[in-house]
């Protein structure tokens, strides 16, 4: 007897069904590319390993238009001030983007839990559109996310790494070969570097956020110490041990 998909093949091509395909086709897919480069950087960190089997984390960051690869690090784990810092390395290199895209990886955005993490304070403060893909939809960040498949091609080929200096040396030397040498089919063969340098940059463009204040309330410890969270990390002011146990007002702004 034929298999059930030949039978069905046969009805579709005399026309004696009507197909009702469980997945889309590809040529239903909507492709988004940013015109300007700086329009749109997507943003995503994925996992590897060092030559000793430790896990360790890459961040990137990529310009949506020309590829750019913007930044690239290495730490052990991606932490809320670790991609602010590597957000400032980068826009100090290549300027501030319009807009960056990720994932909602809670390092990224706290939406979901209502709140907000640094990253997000610091592009509103630069007045900086920050988007989010759909929850389990990897597509929407679909270009950081096949670059990261390039990465460790290149990674694979390279001595294992037995530091995260060792392997930002490897990262570093991937970026220049990436941006500078390496041709790229979606630019029509040239290198990402040559159509960044050539376009207009696009710079942001929604209204910067207030200055941040809060007051908070506390209480000095046996130490002398009052502890505060600021910019991502826990901050251990000494004021002095004839004020312990004080009750105190913190007084807490952000530029």
């Amino acid at each position: 007897m034929p298999s059930v998909a030949t039978v069905w093949r046969i009805l579709k091509r005399n026309g004696l069904i009507t197909p009702q395909p469980h997945k889309r086709p590809r040529s239903s897919f909507i492709r988004f590319e940013a015109k300007l480069p700086n329009e749109t950087w997507q943003m995503d960190a994925t996992p590897w390993q060092l030559g000793d089997a430790s896990p360790v984390e890459i961040l990137n960051f990529l310009d949506d238009n020309s590829r750019v690869l913007i930044n690239s690090t290495s730490f052990l784990t991606v932490k809320a001030g670790d991609v602010v810092q590597a957000f400032y390395s980068a826009s100090n290199r290549f300027g501030l983007p319009a807009s960056v895209l990720s994932d909602n990886a809670a390092v990224f955005t706290a939406k979901s839990r209502g709140g907000k993490v640094l990253l997000e304070l610091e592009l509103e403060r630069q007045g900086i559109a920050f988007k989010h893909s759909t929850p389990y939809h990897p597509q929407t960040c679909g270009k950081v996310e096949r670059f990261h498949q390039t990465l460790k091609r290149f990674l694979r080929k390279q001595t294992p790494a037995a530091s995260l200096a060792e392997l930002q040396f490897q990262l570093d030397a991937f970026a220049d070969y990436y941006n500078n040498r390496r041709p790229h089919r979606a630019l029509g063969r040239l290198t990402p570097m040559s159509v960044f340098t050539l376009r207009i940059k696009a710079r942001p463009s929604l209204q910067p956020a207030p200055a941040d204040h809060r007051i908070r309330r506390d209480k000095i410890d046996a130490f002398g110490k009052v502890t505060i969270r600021y910019l991502g990390r826990l901050r251990h002011i000494p004021v002095g041990t004839a004020h312990r146990n004080r009750r105190v007002r913190l007084l807490v702004a952000r530029s």
